[in-house]
């Protein structure tokens, strides 16, 4: 037997003597609300847990976010998930209470059981395990529960800034299917403002209609998309009008003021700045109109604010980075075969710890992102206990 054969037999002895409770914590997650970003009550919970478990420093980041800290290396390996989650929508498109969940063949159905609550116990409990079995050393291990939904980036962006912490390493635990990721397409959100002039509808040659004004505006954003760029892996950039909002002094009057909302993703090759200006070509230079990054300025619910304009970069780490080989390493000794690496149609705090920080990032946990926001939010709870193997194990595999 190899040494890390040994080590793999531990991990799972150990995960496995704890897989009720890992099981019953998921579960407890879940059943706490944690929606626009209320995660006080959900960190709480995390934070008893870690206590349990030993870790040496646990406390709340002024957003609110929980960190626990475990070993004492030179090294910062991270892992990052999520514990908020968006609203359960009409409660009557759910057959069963989204908190509370249900099983079925194995399925946890509740609301954050996908996104993103299914790593977290996984991430607690594997970075107990590696401290426990000696791989942790030469690392500091920090669990880091934070509020990711309102704006994917800004939490481990004001970590690193208002706690001083910039780790080495960083696993995002949005749901994978049990792969390793290794990027996903960035985005930029614009406004484009009309402004136009009421009048009566009845005397409606008076008026300028900012409506009128937005519609070839629209229908060049429309058209943009085969012109956008591509690449191989991370696919072609997307530009979506994504809302709209009419400023009129009545329903029977001629709009003076139109706004339209953009979505675009960004592939990679491409800059914030450029994706802007193509907006900016197609309005052109006049008055009238004019095109504004938007800014992310919300408190959190400890009131703290950490504004920052609404720019996510794409990121991607290749096939042969040595921390993804380090993850597709780490599958490979647990579950054998030759793994696959993959990326994410949805954006993640990737957009900030790699995409920004350049702080090498890979992705892993279970779950399927396609059920991430929808009355199916499920994971396999054999997943989320053997997700915690891969935790455990990729220290000692770096």
């Amino acid at each position: 037997m190899t040494d890390t054969q040994a080590v793999v037999a531990a991990i799972k002895a150990e995960v496995e003597k704890n897989r009720d409770v890992i099981i019953q914590f998921m579960r407890e997650l879940c059943a706490i609300p944690s929606m626009e970003s209320q995660i006080k009550d959900v960190g709480e919970r995390c934070a008893t847990e870690m206590r349990k478990l030993g870790f040496e420093r646990i406390w709340f980041d002024k957003m609110g976010n929980i960190v626990g800290q475990i070993g004492d290396g030179p090294k910062k390996l991270l892992y990052d998930s999520h514990i908020d989650t968006v609203s359960v929508g009409d409660p009557a498109e759910w057959k069963w209470d989204p908190f509370e969940g249900k099983v079925e063949n194995g399925i946890l159905y509740a609301r954050g059981a996908c996104d993103e609550k299914g790593s977290t116990p996984g991430m607690i409990y594997g970075l107990a395990i590696a401290h426990k079995l000696g791989l942790l050393k030469g690392f500091t291990a920090y669990y880091f529960g934070n509020m990711e939904e309102w704006n994917d980036g800004s939490a481990p962006n004001a970590f690193v800034e208002t706690e001083g912490i910039k780790p080495d390493f960083v696993v995002v635990g949005e749901p994978t299917k049990m792969m390793v990721y290794r990027g996903h397409k960035g985005r930029v959100e614009m406004k484009v403002t009309a402004k136009g002039k009421s009048a009566h509808a009845a005397s409606n040659f008076l008026g300028d209609n900012a409506i009128y004004k937005m519609l070839p505006v629209i229908a060049a954003i429309r058209d943009m998309e085969p012109q956008l760029g591509d690449h191989e892996f991370l696919g072609h950039g997307r530009i979506t009008v994504t809302d709209m909002e009419v400023t009129t002094p009545s329903i029977n009057a001629v709009p003076n003021e139109a706004i339209i909302y953009i979505d675009r993703r960004i592939t990679w090759g491409e800059t914030p700045e450029a994706v802007i200006e193509q907006v900016r070509q197609v309005v052109g230079d006049r008055p009238d109109i004019k095109v504004d990054l938007l800014l992310y300025e919300e408190p959190s619910y400890t009131g703290f604010v950490f504004p920052l304009e609404k720019i996510y970069p794409a990121w991607l780490l290749e096939e042969s980075n040595p921390f993804v080989q380090a993850g597709v390493k780490t599958a490979k000794a647990l579950w054998g075969g030759e793994p696959k690496t993959g990326k994410w149609d949805f954006s993640t705090n990737g957009t900030y710890w790699c995409g920004k920080a350049g702080i090498p990032s890979i992705g892993f946990g279970p779950g399927d992102e396609i059920h991430a926001h929808t009355v199916l939010d499920q994971v396999s709870l054999d997943d989320v206990v053997r997700a915690t193997e891969f935790y455990a194990l990729l220290p000692g595999m770096m």
